[in-house]
């Protein structure tokens, strides 16, 4: 047993100063390396400088096409029939054509038809009869007969039956 203790302990062994000291060596001379490439080179934005010309010109581009989009006659669709015309024009066939044309009564306001509330009660419940329309006589479960009274739990409120007004805006 003695022997297998003696072979771990070798088995596990530090490796020498002089390994870790090469590796650090290496490190510091890769830093040296990548320092003396990049770093005396001249930062300059020429490429920056590109790409801001660059957007200059496209941004002038696009506002000549605009411009000469909202200025211009032009075929959008010729077979359709469809054409583009100058914005001032636009307007001002616009504005003509809303002066010719009298303004109409508004009508009356529409409101929504009413709707049957919720029942008040889950459909699982037995005797929780709701009547179809407001008004109308609520009709015993099947199996009750018409003299059986229900219990209070049961019974419909007569806010249950009759449709909440409607709010008009």
């Amino acid at each position: 047993m003695a022997d297998t203790q003696s072979a771990r302990t070798i088995a596990y062994s530090h490796a020498p100063f002089s390994t870790w000291l090469g590796i650090v060596f290496l490190f510091v001379l890769f830093g040296i390396i990548v320092l003396a490439v990049i770093g005396p080179s001249p930062r300059s934005s020429d490429y920056e400088e590109t790409r801001a010309k660059k957007r200059i010109e496209n941004l002038k581009k696009l506002h000549e096409e605009t411009q000469k989009d909202l200025t211009t006659y032009a075929w959008v669709d010729k077979n359709k029939g469809v054409a583009r015309i100058p914005i001032e024009r636009a307007m001002e066939l616009t504005v003509a054509d809303l002066a010719q044309k009298k303004p109409a009564p508004a009508g009356p306001i529409a409101t929504p038809p009413a709707q049957a509330a919720p029942a008040a009660t889950a459909p699982h419940q037995q005797g929780a009869a709701q009547p179809a329309q407001p008004g109308a006589a609520a009709r015993p479960p099947a199996g009750q007969g018409a003299a059986s009274p229900s219990p209070p739990a049961q019974q419909s409120s007569p806010a249950a039956i009759s449709p909440a007004p409607a709010a008009t805006p």
